[in-house]
């Protein structure tokens, strides 16, 4: 099975996604699904990703793709999940198609699998929508992988996606509910 995450911008995106979904079907009992992040073209924000006609464009440079996967940001947009059930609408009548966005953003699934520091209330980071900035890089730094790849996304993406069960559980609205989707689309006879 081959998977395409589309990311609205995969430069930094790749280092979370890919492990997170690699894990995810691994723990579908999928370990040889053939997971790949959307580089070619590059979308360069979500105003790219959320475009039907740049999403036709990916589709169609990929036709041996069995799953796309769209995931973006959610960035305190309350109606960003109404436009991805949309695209999922639009999209998914001839081929598997999942659309998501993570609260507030991508590196809140990361923070959610990580041992974090004691102060930090999962709570208040879970509804910042600067997550990124208040929280992750500060992560990133203290941690002392804020210069590796990714702005330290691919070592933290790692580490994290050996506990996607604590992501789920602390990120139900989002991560959960795309797993148990993903999962449904993956395996339909579960």
């Amino acid at each position: 099975m081959k998977v395409l995450i589309i990311p609205e911008d995969f430069r930094k995106d790749q280092f979370i996604l890919k492990p997170l979904f690699e894990r995810m079907f691994a723990e579908f009992g999928l370990p040889q699904t053939k997971v790949v992040v959307c580089m070619n073209p590059l979308l360069q924000g979500v105003a790219e990703a959320l475009n039907a006609a740049r999403i036709s464009e990916v589709i169609a440079r990929y036709p041996m793709v069995d799953i796309f996967v769209l995931c973006v940001d959610r960035d305190g947009v309350s109606g960003r999940q109404q436009r991805l059930d949309q695209l999922e609408r639009a999209f998914s009548k001839d081929r598997s198609f999942l659309a998501a966005n993570a609260w507030e953003e991508l590196e809140t699934w990361v923070l959610a699998g990580l041992e974090l520091p004691k102060n930090w209330i999962w709570s208040k980071i879970r509804s910042e929508i600067s997550v990124k900035e208040k929280y992750f890089e500060e992560l990133a730094r203290s941690r002392r992988v804020a210069d590796g790849p990714g702005g330290g996304r691919k070592a933290l993406g790692e580490e994290a996606a050996r506990r996607l069960a604590a992501i789920r559980q602390k990120c139900p609205e989002d991560f959960n509910n795309l797993f148990n989707r993903l999962l449904a689309l993956a395996i339909p006879t579960r």
